[in-house]
């Protein structure tokens, strides 16, 4: 896929790049700041004279259009690069925490959200809410963490000598190496 002349023309353009890792940035913001003031409110940290059904109908059109750009260029990226992100042990940390965020998402509206109509205008939700609150706040963040510490190259994997475990991880193909 790194061979495609639309991946090669995506990583060395001189525009599109940077505006793609951009887009990507700004609507990363968008999408964790909406998400945030969301998890506040199921915390009963903020906004707690708001009723939650309220305000989720005011933050999620953003929110969703916002993880929408955001996963699209996201993607593209990946496409303009796939090996150097394939073998980058940032990108499978964050590989694996955006599951945990989309499994936290998917559980909070499959099952917590809908009994939102007895605890609509609570001060402080029910404990499922809090914990799926927590839990966001916390994938979301180490997301976040994640995709920034994929710019640095600690663990690539043509840095060598590094623990069997680091390979393993990283997915690193190393001559001379035993196979775990």
């Amino acid at each position: 896929m790194g061979d495609l002349p639309s991946s090669i023309a995506l990583r060395e353009s001189l525009l599109l790049w940077p505006f793609l890792e951009s887009a990507h940035v700004l609507t990363l913001m968008l999408f964790a700041g909406t998400a945030a003031m969301l998890d506040l409110r199921l915390l009963g940290i903020g906004f707690r004279g708001v009723p939650a059904t309220e305000f989720t109908e005011r933050l999620l059109p953003w929110t969703r259009v916002a993880f929408a750009i955001m996963t699209i260029t996201g993607v593209a990226l990946v496409f303009a690069n796939p090996v150097r992100y394939y073998f980058n042990l940032f990108f499978r940390i964050k590989v694996l925490l955006l599951i945990v965020a989309g499994l936290n998402i998917w559980w909070f509206h499959g099952r917590t959200h809908h009994g939102v109509a007895a605890w609509d205008t609570a001060p402080t939700p029910p404990r499922a809410a809090k914990v799926a609150a927590i839990v966001s706040l916390v994938a979301w963040t180490a997301v976040i963490v994640a995709g920034r510490m994929m710019a640095y190259n600690w663990f690539d994997c043509d840095i060598q000598p590094q623990s069997a475990f680091v390979n393993w991880a990283a997915g690193c193909i190393v001559p001379g190496a035993e196979p775990q």
